[in-house]
């Protein structure tokens, strides 16, 4: 630790940062942490999650651990925005994607899949974390995904407009925040009309401020006015408030100060959005970020899966606070916007007994099933498959972990995303093959080979729209003989209008898979 600092505030640098782990118990690099650098915060993934009991007696493990060394309890995080982002999926309510709300209730007379719903299955979903341990949800997703091409928003945007973002995502807070759960809107200023994700490369929003004011910004003031508890910012480049076509939001601080803290009025906590992202770490780098994102305005770092990054940042934190690069104000304006959140009864009751009764309640599991039913959409012209002939399913699967599609691999539990079980319960006859999103000419050709000898074939895609190779495979499938289930982006139904069945559920969990499963059985 740098000598020119006081003990009280090497301690205190800690609280800056929110960091990851590997494992489903505590390990000795997040115990160091913890203990040596009074770590903020704890993020989870998949990777630590087995079961609601073994997350629950996770979060109690940690802040026993911090309890030794602190009085100021953990920050526990989690993204957990509902179908496709759900890090917990077993044992818990399963929430519909946000799209899926608006989808529900435009497919409905009634008031199905309203905002009111919308506000009930989120307060139910982070009832649900608070009994884990788990209080503060990097929740809900105030993108707009006014762009078809965006690869990373997608179905996680409650709608296209900012109408439909601004009152969905407005019940999404209600929800969290009534539950106790703090809630975050993510990601300031908008990542929703961007081609490109922000995980692999540095995205560029390039509109004019009256049309940000208008489109992108709306929802974020509409939850600054609401009292959101949180932000989480956008690695994307805003060069209507950032004139340096390398400064992404998260970095600059005419964006998180200029914008969000003096215009808008935002005075709680900024988080930014995981610094080891490309968009950052191929830049400037995590550790230098880390200290520009302090100097923009932002108030916690998160550093999610390296730990000598996770210990290199608090170490630089440290040295740019006691040479005065970081001004000890500014630091502190942060620590007690912190400090502040913290005082949440989530955050102070972490002793809590586990109740695993108030989980999955037959009448939060029956409202989430019936959203997620009235959200299919059906092409006008639909025929159900023939249970009498065999069927070939291709389904299109992630197959490496990504920050977002974290898939069934490695010590992950989670169910594959795939119609396979259910046609089987079915008693349907057939036989599964596994695409990749980027196929190969020779896996096309093998593919299409392969239907030839099947008289139905239903293709499950994923964000076949953005992928040339997934397009030239279903162009070449028999449409007379074929289905299409949109696995992610629903937009993928407007590749095959000729097929004999087109449907999206706004999800490939098996949730939302249940009632695509029905229709292409006519029930």
């Amino acid at each position: 630790m740098n000598p020119n600092l006081s003990e009280s505030l090497k301690q205190q640098v800690g609280q800056l940062v929110m960091v990851g782990f590997d494992g489903f118990v505590p390990n000795a690099q997040i115990a160091g942490l913890i203990r040596e650098q009074r770590i903020g915060g704890v993020i989870l993934f998949r990777r630590n999650i087995e079961s609601p009991a073994q997350v629950a007696a996770l979060c109690r493990g940690l802040q026993a651990i911090n309890a030794e060394v602190s009085d100021i309890p953990l920050l526990i995080a989690i993204d957990q925005e509902g179908g496709m982002v759900m890090r917990i999926e077993a044992g818990v309510t399963p929430l519909p994607s946000a799209m899926a709300y608006a989808r529900a209730s435009a497919n409905q007379s009634t008031d199905s899949g309203s905002a009111t719903d919308c506000e009930a299955l989120h307060r139910i979903g982070a009832a649900e974390l608070r009994q884990l341990g788990i209080n503060i949800n990097f929740a809900p997703v105030l993108d707009i995904n006014n762009n078809p091409a965006n690869p990373v928003i997608g179905i996680r945007a409650f709608g296209e407009d900012a109408a439909t973002v601004s009152e969905y995502g407005l019940a999404a807070i209600r929800g969290i925040q009534a539950a106790g759960v703090a809630a975050t809107a993510k990601h300031f200023p908008g990542h929703g009309d961007t081609a490109m994700d922000s995980h692999y490369a540095l995205p560029v929003v390039p509109h004019a401020k009256a049309r940000l004011d208008e489109v992108e910004l709306a929802p974020f003031k509409a939850a600054i006015a609401a009292g959101v508890d949180a932000m989480m910012t956008a690695h994307v480049v805003f060069p209507e408030f950032e004139p340096d076509p390398n400064t992404p939001a998260t970095l600059s601080h005419a964006v998180l100060t200029g914008l969000l803290r003096d215009e808008l009025g935002f005075d709680r906590v900024i988080f930014t959005d995981c610094l080891e992202m490309a968009a950052i770490a191929s830049g400037v780098g995590v550790v230098a970020g880390a200290v520009q994102a302090l100097q923009a305005g932002a108030d916690l770092i998160l550093v999610s899966h390296t730990h000598a990054l996770q210990q290199a940042t608090v170490l630089a934190l440290q040295e740019h606070i006691a040479s005065g690069v970081l001004s000890r104000e500014r630091v502190q304006q942060s620590l007690a916007r912190i400090a502040r959140l913290k005082q949440s009864a989530a955050v102070s009751d972490w002793a809590a007994p586990f109740e695993p009764q108030q989980l999955q309640t037959p009448e939060a599991l029956a409202l989430a099933a019936s959203v997620q039913a009235k959200a299919l959409q059906v092409s006008e012209q639909f025929q159900a498959v023939d249970l009498s002939l065999p069927i070939l399913l291709m389904t299109v699967e992630v197959q490496t972990r990504t920050e977002i599609d974290e898939v069934a691999l490695g010590k992950s539990t989670a169910a594959r995303g795939t119609l396979l079980p259910l046609l089987l319960a079915a008693n349907c006859q057939v036989d599964e093959l596994i695409v990749s999103p980027s196929p190969t000419e020779a896996e096309i050709s093998a593919l299409l080979l392969a239907a030839e000898s099947y008289p139905q074939v239903i293709v499950q895609s994923y964000n076949a729209c953005l992928s040339t190779a997934q397009q030239t495979l279903l162009a070449q499938l028999p449409a007379e003989r074929l289905w299409l289930v949109a696995g992610r982006l629903h937009y993928d139904l407007n590749l095959l209008p000729n097929a004999k069945g087109r449907l999206a559920a706004y999800s490939n969990r098996p949730a939302a898979l249940i009632s695509v499963a029905k229709k292409l059985l006519g029930q």
